[in-house]
């Protein structure tokens, strides 16, 4: 099965890594997620900016021109950052923006409305957030009239599954990651979404798993194979991501 890796971190310690809420990433380098993956069929994928990295675009940069065309960058800007920055970094392969409500470390969700819409009315990216979707109604209205967003790791909690599947039948996106960080019933949690938009999905090794209960393992690719058709299981692991960032 090729797959479409729609949510990894590259560590590099080269670059700003700064602490954050207490916690240090362990180094993880190119290098490093190429053979933890060796094994599966890596077809492309997102590298995503985490909060310990701040707006740092360095590693980023970097590892995408390690990894090749067929990845794409997820990172975190200042609000006021240059048109000429954005259209900078869309040309080395910057495809989205990314805002960690949960972790902090990128622009506020008071600039989201503004900011989302500013770079993909540039640069035709869509903006991603890292949210407890119990949090979605108090911006519910704001996400449901944006060009393009996705949610991260399932939306985290299964008392905020409603409203995520309210946001998905308007177009949102989810990315299906970080299973040993979420609490909700996956297997349940990935068909409900399916069955509203078989479009929204996008797996993602979540790699290296910074501050999960458990790491990524290849159970939680097993798991989409035994619960999806062959034709749904490429859907979520390559070919809805693939035309997400490569529109």
């Amino acid at each position: 099965m090729r797959i479409f890796d729609a949510h990894f971190h590259i560590i590099n310690f080269d670059f700003p890594v700064i602490e954050n809420q207490g916690y240090m990433p362990p180094s993880y380098l190119v290098e490093d997620y190429k053979n933890q993956t060796e094994s599966y069929n890596i077809a492309g994928g997102a590298i995503v900016s985490g909060s310990f990295q701040g707006f740092d675009q360095g590693y980023l940069l970097h590892a995408l021109q390690l990894l090749g065309g067929n990845f794409c960058g997820v990172t975190q800007l200042p609000y006021d950052v240059s048109d000429d920055e954005i259209l900078q970094l869309n040309a080395k392969g910057v495809k989205a923006l990314r805002f960690n409500v949960k972790r902090g470390g990128s622009e506020d969700l008071s600039k989201l409305d503004y900011f989302a819409r500013r770079v993909y009315e540039l640069a035709g990216w869509h903006s991603e957030l890292y949210i407890d979707a119990t949090d979605i109604p108090d911006i519910a209205i704001t996400l449901s009239q944006l060009p393009a967003v996705s949610i991260d790791h399932l939306g985290l909690s299964e008392q905020g599954l409603p409203h995520l599947l309210k946001l998905i039948e308007k177009g949102i996106r989810v990315k299906a990651t970080g299973f040993g960080r979420v609490e909700l019933p996956i297997a349940k949690t990935l068909k409900s979404i399916y069955d509203v938009n078989p479009d929204a999905l996008m797996f993602g090794t979540d790699l290296p798993s910074t501050r999960a209960k458990r790491p990524f393992e290849t159970a939680d690719i097993e798991l989409i194979l035994q619960l999806f058709d062959e034709q749904a299981a490429d859907k979520i692991f390559y070919s809805n991501a693939k035309q997400w960032y490569f529109k």
